[in-house]
């Protein structure tokens, strides 16, 4: 199984900039379908964006679409999410997941679908 450790969160301000980080670890990057997610306090974790390993199909959920990108590095076995135009209710806790079952040009928007996660890290946007 994968292991996944996230980085780059941070307290910036509305309107800010932010790239997050996933390092995978333990198993071939190259054929997994990649997601982030993300957790505000008290609330359900929620999709966020997601890569297909084939045809590098990117989603996004409608409250981002415009102002994220996902990307992935499978020389660097890397997954990104570079974050613009912050806003406050974009606060929460960032988690990257990889599914292993995934077809080459399809991923998941679905919690249960991915069977290894991060530890998460904190992303605050102050107003």
């Amino acid at each position: 199984q994968v292991q996944l450790v996230e980085s780059g969160g941070g307290l910036v301000q509305a309107g800010d900039s932010l790239r997050l980080s996933c390092a995978a670890s333990g198993r071939t990057f190259s054929d997994l379908a990649l997601a982030w997610f993300r957790q505000a306090p008290g609330k359900e974790r929620t999709f966020v964006a997601a890569i297909s390993w084939g045809t590098y199909e990117r989603t996004y959920a409608d409250s981002v679409k415009g102002r994220f990108a996902i990307s992935r590095d499978n020389a660097k076995n890397t997954l990104y999410l570079r974050m613009t135009s912050l806003k406050p209710e974009d606060t929460a806790v960032y988690y990257c997941a990889a599914d292993q079952n995934a077809p080459s040009d399809k991923s998941s928007e679905t919690v249960d679908e991915y069977g290894s996660w991060g530890q998460g890290t904190q992303v605050t946007v102050s107003s």
